[in-house]
Order: structure tokens, then C-alpha cells, then sequence
């Protein structure tokens, strides 16, 4: 099924994007990628043997999340940013962009999704460490999006808003006041906004025919936060604290999880079951398909969690 978000294009129409960023190329083939749900993503062959990707954003004037204005310039700047002071991580390098499209240098491997390789998941997990050594301006997402002058205030407005997106697209939840104004102690301990992927889960992680980390794709919602934020999505469902030997653990090494750790651990993935029952509407998910009923019993089992 086809997101509402994701635009129909043609070969030709996409081929006069390729010209239009690259100049005086000649356009062999472009094929439609399938896998994500918010862009159109095609693989475009060159005539000088270079296969390009090209990464086209919603229509004008579709229905988005608050968080989502603006995310193809927001993951040309994360590649950008990563490609310039972290160079050993695999990202792409962006070729041209606009507003509204983006053009890539394509990357090799096949995602992680494929088939599982631990060696990817930790050497991924040392990518991320390295990546998290870069400190943002402000704490949250860019331009007029959530964003806050320290973690507790970002987070807080980032939850607020997918929170105001649920009502409006009539999507329930559970109750969720004052479950951020009683950790505001633990998230205030985050003193430093590092630069995070958060979308880190298989699809975004590509694998080398050796099983090694081949590359780093879909940056588009980056923002600057605690680290922990990007320790949810590797082990998408799970409680990765519980997992001392999970391959990403193993490469990003980080320090014990004591309690305020685990706790801030639980925030976040209740911030990202709000954000996938929220966005559920928007990519054209009907509610009787059992995906909603599955994220409110997740979230339901953080939210005891944190009561606790």
C-alpha cells in the first residue's frame, strides 16, 4: 500500500530532477525503490556508470506530523554534518538538493532487513557512538519544529506535539499528563544535545556482502538530545538494557544502565509508540488492522513501567 505522503512520479519527471541537480547527464534508468512510507525514493542509473538516488518529499500541501515539516533539507544537513566530521561512518554523500528532493551518491549493501549480521549491528552501534560526539546548537529538531533551550523543555514540547497531531487526526491514546513532569529530574541530567539518528531501525542500516556496516541512510529526523534516544530503535520493541549482549551494545559500549538511564530508556520508547499510533492516519494505516491495538498495549506496558 502507498502512503498518502509518498508522491507519484514519473521516469521522465524524475529524470528532469536528476538534470535539473546534476546538470548535463544522461538519465539510463530509474526504478522505484520500495520500504519507506514517507518519500518517494528511486535508483537512478547514469550513462557515466554512476547510480544516484533521489529522494522526493511529499506534494504541497499534504497532511504531515508537526515534526515532519521540512525533513528532505533536514537529512541533507545530517549527511552533511555526519560526512564532514565523522568521515569513518557510512552515509551518503549528497550530490544536489532542494526543498523538496534530495540527490544522493547510492550506497552498496542490502538493508538489514534482509537477513540478520551482527557484525552490522555492532559496528553500527560504534558508527552511532561516534556520530553522538557531535554537540548541536539547542536541544530538539530544527527550524520551527519542537525544539527547547534544555532536554526536559524539548522533550517534553516533541511529546506535546505528536500528542495535539493524535488529536487532530482523532487518534487515541492513553493518558499521558504529568508522565514527563514526574521524570523531568532524570531528563534534566541530559546536559549535552548530541547529535542523534533516531531512525535507526533495520530498514535504515545497510549490509555489506561481508556482513559488515555498508551505510547509514534516512536522516531525515535527526535532532539533538540524549544519546539514549538512539539506543530504542536497534532493538525495535525490545528493552535493550536488558540485553547486555546485544550487538549494538557491544559496539557503542556504553556506561551501565543505573536507574535514571533505565527510566529516561522507558520515556523514549513511549515517545516512540505515541509517534507510530499517531502517524498511523497520515500513511494511510486503518485502525482496525491491528497495528494501533499493538503500539496502545506497548505503550500501556511503558506507561505501567513508569508508574511504577
Amino acid at each position: 500500500m502507498r502512503s498518502p505522503t509518498q508522491v507519484v512520479l514519473s521516469r521522465a519527471e524524475v529524470a528532469a530532477m536528476v538534470v535539473d541537480g546534476l546538470g548535463a547527464v544522461d538519465v539510463v534508468d530509474a526504478v522505484e525503490l520500495s520500504g519507506g512510507t514517507f518519500a518517494a525514493v528511486w535508483r537512478v542509473s547514469l550513462a557515466d556508470g554512476r547510480d544516484v538516488v533521489v529522494k522526493v518529499g511529499p506534494p504541497p500541501g499534504t497532511r504531515l506530523l508537526r515534526y515532519e515539516r521540512g525533513l528532505i533539507p533536514a537529512e541533507a544537513e545530517y549527511f552533511r554534518l555526519v560526512g564532514e566530521r565523522v568521515p569513518g561512518v557510512p552515509v551518503p554523500s549528497v550530490l544536489a538538493a532542494s526543498d523538496g528532493w534530495i540527490i544522493t551518491t547510492l550506497l552498496p549493501g542490502r538493508p538489514l532487513t534482509g537477513g540478520d549480521a551482527r557484525r552490522a549491528r555492532t559496528e553500527l552501534g560504534a558508527a552511532i557512538a561516534a556520530v553522538h560526539g557531535i554537540s548541536g546548537p539547542y536541544f530538539g529538531y530544527s527550524g520551527d519544529r519542537p525544539s527547547g533551550a534544555d532536554w526536559p523543555t524539548a522533550f517534553g514540547a516533541i511529546v506535546a506535539a505528536l500528542r495535539a497531531d493524535a488529536a487532530e487526526w482523532n487518534v487515541p491514546l492513553p493518558p499521558l499528563d504529568g508522565v514527563l513532569e514526574r521524570h523531568r529530574g532524570v531528563l534534566a541530567a541530559v546536559t549535552r544535545p548530541a547529535l542523534l539518528h533516531f531512525d535507526l531501525w533495520d530498514g535504515n542500516v545497510l549490509v555489506s556482502p561481508a556482513g559488515g556496516l555498508a551505510g547509514l541512510v534516512d536522516g531525515e529526523r535527526y535532532l539533538y538530545g540524549d544519546p539514549l534516544l538512539d539506543l530504542v530503535s536497534p532493538a525495535l520493541f525490545r528493552r535493550i538494557e536488558d540485553e547486555p549482549d546485544h550487538p549494538f551494545l557491544r559496539g557503542y559500549r556504553p556506561g551501565p544502565f543505573d536507574a535514571a538511564a533505565r527510566t529516561r530508556l522507558s520515556l523514549y520508547r513511549l515517545h516512540l509508540y505515541v509517534l507510530m499510533i499517531t502517524e498511523g492516519p497520515s500513511r494511510g494505516i486503518a485502525r482496525h488492522d491491528g497495528r494501533h491495538d499493538r503500539l496502545t498495549d506497548l505503550l500501556t506496558a511503558e506507561l505501567a513501567l513508569l508508574t511504577a
